[in-house]
């Protein structure tokens, strides 16, 4: 958080910086504006307004600079509608001319004048009364001999007394109060100018941020799921399918040997009972990239200790985000739990492994650590790829960090609200 004296500072720069500004932009917005306006049936109106509004852009685009220093976040930056490439110079004045962020841009340049100079003078008084009184122990003493019997104080009309001291600490006490308010003030003043700025300014820029993102979640989403399909069934056919067409020609030559050696078909039918607790085995894995029945009825805390009792490799549980949370949340926790420990068993040589869920705010938080080889990521062909957009599916983000020796740490967090 910035210390308020120095949050003060950057507030009174923002405005005092800004008013210059706001007093260029505001007659040549209003003149451009009323003179496009009054011409638009010569056909001339239509340049002039463009014109308008590219002045507009010009001043909002310094105004989006500057909001952040007061705000304390990055606004969104709009994207404005381009002319098709070649276009002549009616497409692009019309392009310009009907580009909705443009006249938010203009009506900005408009609106924000009167709040700029309220604001203005609001900063200069707030900012100069303090300065005044705490300075009054060094002007104070030279108007008292400047004009001897002649001059009169407040403190004396107040019945505190005339001495020079008295008057001293009396201004000094109302200074160091009018400080607070000049720094509560001043703030007061920035947030609202940066406020109507960001209102106006950035709020397309940040639907289209959000439109942009949920495209890319949505994209995400079919690219996992079409990649674990694609996984599953890759699996199903290099390992059960196989097990099941192997299994099939156990038991046809089993029935084979049943009337000429009964010993031999026994052998036969004992490799394929062997043969089919494998191919259970396996399904019992594949399984687990889907959602398991434990899951949907009883929540995140059951499924993952019976994940945990599942992996080769001991798991030690530490949760405390107990509840029920959205299915495509909980789904999306399971699968990242559920091909981590898949990963360590498989690859990393890990004695241990710890499993944390725990909730921080609106964000469910997933952290698995284990002591193995490290080396693991995301990369595509290894054993945790996917992961990354599936997490992104739910608006999540997915963090592996795993060097060489280990240990490993897979961290994720999604919105639970």
């Amino acid at each position: 958080m910035v210390p308020a004296r120095r949050r003060v500072w950057a507030d009174t720069a923002y405005i005092l910086g800004t008013f210059p500004l706001s007093v260029i932009s505001f007659p040549l917005l209003i003149a451009a504006f009323a003179v496009g306006s009054a011409t638009l049936v010569l056909g001339v109106g239509f340049a002039v307004l463009a014109l308008a509004l590219m002045m507009a852009r010009g001043f909002a685009e310094v105004e989006r600079h500057a909001i952040p220093r007061v705000l304390g976040y990055a606004v969104a930056h709009p994207d404005y509608p381009k002319a098709p490439e070649g276009a002549g110079l009616v497409r692009r004045t019309l392009n310009i001319v009907r580009s909705g962020q443009r006249w938010l841009d203009l009506l900005y340049g408009i609106l924000v004048f009167p709040v700029s100079v309220v604001t203005f003078a609001l900063t200069v008084a707030l900012t100069a009364a303090p300065i005044a009184t705490l300075a009054y122990p060094l002007y104070g003493w030279i108007l008292r001999v400047t004009l001897g019997d002649n001059f009169q104080d407040l403190p004396e009309f107040l019945g505190l007394g005339d001495s020079y001291l008295v008057s001293s600490f009396f201004y000094v006490g109302i200074g160091l109060v009018l400080t607070v308010v000049w720094i509560y003030g001043v703030r007061a003043c920035a947030l609202v100018r940066a406020s109507l700025g960001r209102v106006l300014l950035t709020t397309v820029g940040e639907m289209q941020e959000r439109i942009a993102d949920l495209s890319e979640s949505r994209a995400a989403a079919v690219s996992a799921e079409a990649g674990a399909l694609r996984r599953l069934e890759r699996d199903i056919h290099d390992g059960p399918q196989q097990r099941l067409v192997h299994l099939a020609m156990e038991l046809s030559r089993a029935q084979r040997q049943l009337a000429k050696d009964p010993d031999a078909a026994g052998e036969t039918l004992t490799d394929a009972i062997a043969a089919t607790r494998d191919t259970l085995e396996e399904l019992r894995a594949l399984s687990r990239g889907i959602a398991p029945p434990i899951l949907t009825d009883r929540g995140l805390s059951p499924a993952l200790a019976a994940l945990a009792s599942r992996c080769p490799v001991p798991v030690e549980l530490e949760i405390t985000a107990d509840g029920r949370y959205a299915p495509a949340v909980e789904n999306t926790v399971y699968f990242v739990a559920a091909e981590s420990l898949t990963n360590i068993a498989k690859h990393s040589g890990a004695n241990t492994a710890t499993i944390t869920l725990a909730k921080d705010g609106d964000r469910l938080v997933l952290t698995i650590l284990d002591d193995g080889v490290g080396g693991a990521h995301t990369s595509k062909g290894h054993g945790l790829a996917g992961l990354t957009d599936r997490v992104r599916a739910v608006e999540g983000g997915l963090v592996v960090d795993s060097p060489p020796g280990g240990p490993t740490v897979i961290a994720m967090e999604v919105p639970c609200e």
